[in-house]
């Protein structure tokens, strides 16, 4: 009789030495000598392997060579403190049965490859320890977003994947729709009326409209979804599918939210650093030797408040100074880049940055404005080697004044009919902001690119899996 599985985390926390287990998994390492054969099982529970110790006279010669690295077995035998460093127990094996073996044209073998190489393997690179520590952390970040909310008193709210609505005004969404786009080419027409909605539909870009209704009858919600951008965008830091969180929070002014801001994605990186240590201490040694210190720094460390005039200034101080940007500083009313935000948090505050009241060309419709009749009340939040990690402002509840700002920008303001009642029908001051969950994730992990923190990345071309 085959004995219950014991997950190989629980087996390397278990003092139950003398005692027969069973561990199942994917083999990552197998040294054999004419004495005793060790393999190094994994089985995506942690990012430590338990050590097999088998003595060759105990299998076949030919079918214990067959465990190569990436083989699938399983192991019974007697847990046994370990001789070994870096290690507490492991496994004498009685009986080792192979699952599946793995032939020697595997494409994650134990050597360095390139995670752009890996990418070409998105069904096979999950089983790497990199990217097994990266979903792990995924998974509980996840967890800390609900923990967080809940926690807080919001309500998880679903907002739709379809969508006839434009959140962010750029018009880069992906359509959705049943017709027939040969015979549409043909006639040169797209009757929309007789499309599956009886109307131009997409993916949606964000949840926050739908979110905003959320907020003005449940006092305080999120959303936690997928959404798509149809930016053709081939940078380390654009994705054409990702999640992302978007609070919604009825009477909450600006100072607030920036609270709201800076607490959240504390608690998130508190959560990883209390409850993602192994993994992390395997990233901080492979991938960025400086990730724990960052993040706890970023626990530790009080956020700056600056508005953008001031951070301009400061910017062009610094040009004036001899430093020079790869996007020249132009002045008040351009759109800053990474490189500008990430000079601000890493070199000048040393610190994250919360950033208000930008000029109003260069933010979406809903926003509020200032009296000053220029800036908008927006607060993002500007992370060290991210840039913006998160996109908030407190929200324009003046129906007159939210018309006035769709028609100033040549939208078609009949389509948010429904969003405007919400400023017709008791409305209320609100505001929230948008976190997209990869750059939380690409920022925890310290991975370099987007792509690398989502299990199958959609991009330009690029749909595989």
């Amino acid at each position: 009789m085959i004995m219950k599985r014991t997950k190989v985390i629980d087996a390397l926390r278990s003092t139950d030495f003398g005692q027969d287990i069973t561990v199942k998994g994917w083999v990552r390492s197998h040294r054999s000598s004419k004495a005793v054969d060790f393999i190094a099982l994994n089985d995506g529970s942690t990012i430590k392997n338990i050590q097999i110790v088998v003595n060759p006279e105990s299998m076949d010669d030919e079918e214990l060579k067959s465990i190569t690295t990436g083989a699938c077995i399983r192991a019974t035998g007697t847990l046994v403190e370990s001789q070994g460093k870096g290690q507490d127990c492991e496994v004498q094996a009685k009986e080792i049965e192979i699952y599946g073996l793995c032939p020697g044209d595997y494409p994650m073998q134990k050597k360095g490859q390139s995670f752009e190489y890996m990418r070409q393997y998105g069904h096979m690179r999950l089983r790497t320890n990199t990217f097994g520590a990266v979903f792990r952390i995924r998974h509980n970040m996840a967890i800390a977003i609900h923990k967080y909310f809940h926690e807080h008193g919001f309500y998880y709210f679903h907002s739709p994947i379809i969508t006839a609505s434009d959140a962010e005004g750029a018009g880069e969404m992906f359509q959705v729709t049943t017709l027939d786009l040969d015979r549409v080419a043909k006639s040169g027409k797209v009757e929309y009326d007789k499309d599956f909605f009886g109307k131009k539909t997409s993916l949606t870009v964000s949840g926050q409209l739908e979110g905003e209704l959320g907020a003005t009858a449940l006092g305080a919600i999120y959303t936690f979804g997928p959404t798509f951008r149809a930016e053709n965008s081939n940078t380390p830091r654009h994705l054409a599918e990702f999640w992302m969180i978007e609070p919604e929070v009825a009477f909450m002014d600006q100072k607030e939210l920036m609270d709201l801001e800076e607490d959240f994605i504390k608690y998130c990186v508190r959560w990883a650093l209390d409850n993602c240590r192994d993994d992390l201490d395997f990233l901080n040694r492979m991938i960025d030797k400086n990730l724990i210190q960052t993040l706890e720094s970023v626990v530790h460390e009080e956020f700056v408040r600056l508005t953008y005039t001031e951070g301009i200034e400061i910017l062009q101080k610094t040009v004036d100074g001899g430093h020079k940007f790869e996007f020249p500083i132009t002045g008040w009313g351009m759109d800053l880049s990474s490189e500008h935000e990430r000079y601000l948090v890493e070199q000048y505050f040393k610190r994250p940055v919360i950033m208000t009241d930008y000029p109003a060309e260069i933010k979406a419709f809903y926003m509020k404005k200032n009296e000053d009749g220029k800036t908008m009340q927006g607060t993002d939040v500007l992370f060290p080697r991210i840039g913006e990690i998160i996109g908030g402002s407190v929200r324009e509840e003046n129906l007159d004044k939210l018309v006035n700002e769709i028609k100033a920008r040549g939208m078609e303001s009949h389509a948010y009919d429904w969003y405007l009642d919400t400023r017709k029908y008791g409305s209320c001051p609100h505001a929230g902001f948008g976190l997209g969950f990869e750059r939380l994730i690409l920022f925890v992990t310290g991975m370099q690119n987007i792509r690398d923190v989502i299990p199958f990345p959609r991009t330009p071309k690029n749909a595989e899996f």
